[in-house]
Formats: structure tokens, C-alpha cells, sequence
């Protein structure tokens, strides 16, 4: 059995336990996942294009093996109220959303959503804690535009854990970007080193180790229990 066949049948044995539903924020389609009585909450940025495409029953049609995706009923399983959100949902008005339901608010991206994260959080969006995941953090990541780049400076950063494969080989989220971005936060980001799993197919897409292919769960026990 392959991994996404092996992670479908985990996904759907946590799904069943929790209701997904469609939510409407700042004229944005994203969906939300309350457990009862949630300990605290995360918004989920996924990476590409950020189009979920979000149907009426809290169904997501775009996207699906994105790993922030994929992962979104194991943080509800740890407690969590969870919203995923689209790329033109207002980050702001998803943070005063979730503040609502249980603070304090998580934020986290993956890959190219790490961008739009830093966008919302340069205009003013104010997350309790922040994770990035293959992130486009600094020039050295290989990318011109990168979470530095956007911020300019740290002052605005806030509580910040940074989750990256030793082994990515995406061309813009290069490991050799993560230790400038430390550096450069003046002690808001720390690191945590991951290895392993499985390598298949464009290494920027889900099934690399861009994507934490088969490590799963250990991303989401560490961001998780970040905040």
C-alpha cells in the first residue's frame, strides 16, 4: 500500500469523528473543524496556489494531498479548533475569527503559504504563534521574495517555529535559507530539524520531502503543541 493510500484511510478514520463545515470570512470561502471544548486554535495555510475551492459541506476539492491539507483532521484529533483557509481569505479577519472560538491563534504555513502569511502579518495581522513549514524564509532559500523580505525587519515576527526537511530540495525553500532567518529574527524563530520519510516525484510538491511525505505526524505533533 502507498503512502497517500495508507494516509486516505488514516484521515478518514479522524475525519468521521469531527463535522467539517464551509465558513464565510471576509467573502472568502474556508473551512472549519471544532472539536468540543477546543484547548486552542490553528489556521492552516496551504502552500501552491492557496485555492482550496471549498464546497457548501465544509468539503475541500482543491489541493486535497497538500500537506497542511491532508493533516487538518489530525489537529482537531489533538484538541485543536482548526480553520484552513483559501488565498483570498482575510488573514486578519481569520485570526478575530478563530480568537473567538479559543485563543491563543496559531498560524500555520507551508511552502508558498509562508508568503501570504508574512503579507497578512506585514499589513497588521497579529497571530499569537507562528509556524512555517518549507518556507520561503530568506534569499538563501532561493527565492527574491521571502518571509525577511516581506517583514523587512522582525519587530512584527511573533512567537515563530520553523519545521524543515534536511533533505528539501525544493529550489526555492533550500535548507541552507533556515539558518539566516533564524538569525535574523533576533531570537522570535527556532528551528526544528526534520529527516526521513519518502522523496517521489517534483521535489516542491506533496509527495517529496518538501511535503514531509511520510512523516506526517511528526509535523503535526510539533506544531501542534506550539503556541
Amino acid at each position: 500500500m502507498g503512502f497517500l493510500s495508507a494516509a486516505a484511510i488514516f484521515v478518514g478514520a479522524i475525519s468521521s469523528a469531527f463535522a467539517d463545515e464551509t465558513v464565510n470570512i471576509g467573502g472568502s470561502r474556508a473551512v472549519l473543524i471544532k472539536p468540543g471544548a477546543p484547548r486552542a486554535s490553528v489556521i492552516l495555510i496551504p502552500g501552491g496556489d492557496g485555492v482550496i475551492n471549498a464546497g457548501d459541506n465544509g468539503d475541500i476539492r482543491g489541493l486535497k494531498f497538500n500537506q497542511l491539507v491532508r493533516t487538518r483532521h489530525a489537529y482537531a484529533a489533538r484538541g485543536l479548533a482548526v480553520l484552513v483557509v483559501d488565498a483570498n481569505t482575510p488573514l486578519d479577519s481569520a485570526i478575530q475569527y478563530m480568537a473567538a472560538i479559543k485563543r491563543p491563534v496559531t498560524i500555520v504555513a507551508t511552502s508558498r503559504g509562508t508568503i501570504r502569511a508574512a503579507q497578512w502579518i506585514a499589513r497588521g495581522a497579529r497571530p499569537d504563534a507562528l509556524v512555517l513549514t518549507s518556507g520561503f524564509l530568506s534569499a538563501e532559500s532561493g527565492s527574491g521574495q521571502n518571509v525577511m523580505s516581506i517583514l523587512g525587519s522582525p519587530a512584527s515576527l511573533p512567537r515563530t517555529l520553523v519545521i524543515h526537511h534536511s533533505q528539501d530540495s525544493c529550489r526555492v525553500t533550500l535548507p541552507a535559507g533556515v539558518e539566516p532567518f533564524v538569525k535574523w529574527s533576533a531570537g522570535r524563530a527556532r528551528v526544528t530539524w526534520l529527516s526521513g520519510g519518502v522523496n517521489e516525484g517534483d521535489p516542491c510538491q506533496a509527495r517529496g520531502h518538501h511535503g514531509f511525505n511520510g512523516i506526517d505526524g511528526r509535523v503535526v505533533g510539533l506544531a501542534a503543541s506550539f503556541r
